[in-house]
């Protein structure tokens, strides 16, 4: 006979109850809260929850600025065979949606070498992985003068194989890596490399055969660590191949002996074109003095032919109420022995002259 097999039961796990007491203390777990929170920051009741044998969570809404998604839990238990419930503890816990800080990392994995600056002091760190034990004095004055000073080897501590492969690593997938290099200048390429640049000063040690310091201050790259594969425009021999190379600047005056070039100073010929002008402008002036002159003279010249002619009509209306005895006193005097009497009335117009005659009445008048 063959003995039948059967399974081990499993142990059975019953779910807890709802404790009727412990959900109905709604109000007792509102006035949990309020004793701990501020005014207005207890929102309405959302759900109970069954956390265990007669333990039950009354979850309210929280209203805190800042606290979104967020929710305040009150636990409230009841004693086996007790009537009445009371509150086991309250928290404020966050949901689904509630904004949360991301996890707490330490300082040493959290910060970044971007984040440090020239001010910032960083720990000290005993154990790096980057350095290890400098040189020490053996008491040769030769092999510690190679060690101390030419190698740089007289610091407490140096840098470590894993520091320098590290910092080879760091460099070379930087900005002034290796670049592509072509004779054709294609796009992304450079028409020289970095070794074969005059303005390279290479690294001490091992690193010398891969990295170098760009001095030429039109690079991009001056004062920084550049790879030797790196390259661009600034390098010193680029540019010979060029058709039109660059005309150095002449230091001297050039004599040319065949060829004769006119050249025009603009300066005097534009100090020429200011005394033209101002020759122009005397002489325009002096041509309007000339002409005022000239028309000063012909009315004088005028006024002194009218004179005379207004004399002369005085006397011979004088000559014709005279009697003939007294007629030739007024003619013993010519007109031009009287300059002055003639100029006189230099402004004075024939028919005025006539009005201003009065009539003789007798010959003594």
């Amino acid at each position: 006979m063959t003995s039948s097999t059967t399974a081990p039961r499993r142990a059975r796990t019953s779910r807890p109850k709802l404790d009727a007491i412990a959900a109905d203390a709604v109000e007792l777990a509102r006035e949990a809260l309020l004793e701990v929170t501020e005014p207005g920051q207890v929102g309405e009741h959302l759900r109970v929850e069954v956390s265990g044998e007669r333990l039950v969570t009354h979850v309210f809404e929280c209203t805190m600025p800042g606290y979104r998604g967020w929710s305040w839990a009150v636990v409230v238990t009841r004693a086996s065979r007790a009537k009445a419930a009371t509150v086991a503890e309250t928290a404020l816990l966050p949901g689904d949606d509630a904004i949360l800080a991301p996890e707490w990392e330490p300082w040493s994995e959290r910060l970044r070498p971007s984040d440090v600056g020239a001010d910032d002091l960083l720990p000290y760190r005993e154990q790096d992985e980057r350095l290890e034990q400098g040189y020490e004095a053996t008491g040769d004055e030769d092999a510690d003068a190679v060690a101390l000073w030419e190698l740089g080897l007289g610091r407490p501590r140096v840098l470590s194989p894993e520091g320098r492969s590290e910092a080879a690593e760091r460099w070379q997938a930087g900005e002034f890596g290796p670049r592509a290099a072509s004779s054709r200048a294609r796009r992304g390429t450079v028409a020289a490399n970095c070794s074969s640049c005059g303005f390279l000063m290479k690294l001490s040690g091992s690193l010398r055969q891969e990295f170098g310091v760009c001095t030429n201050e039109w690079s991009p790259a001056d004062g920084r660590v550049v790879h030797l594969g790196y390259g661009c425009g600034a390098h010193s021999e680029t540019g010979q191949q060029d058709d039109e190379p660059e005309i150095p600047r002449s230091t001297g005056v050039v004599v040319d002996e065949l060829d004769v070039d006119l050249q025009i100073d603009e300066g005097r010929d534009s100090a020429g074109a200011d005394e033209k002008s101002t020759d122009d402008k005397g002489s325009d002036d002096k041509s309007a003095d000339e002409k005022a002159a000239d028309e000063k003279a012909s009315d004088e010249k005028a006024s002194g032919q009218d004179a005379p002619a207004a004399e002369k009509a005085v006397e011979q209306l004088a000559a014709e109420d005279t009697p003939a005895d007294e007629a030739p006193a007024a003619e013993d005097k010519p007109a031009e022995d009287t300059p002055a009497e003639a100029a006189a009335p230099a402004e004075v117009t024939a028919p005025d002259a006539l009005d201003e005659v009065p009539e003789a009445d007798s010959p003594e008048d």
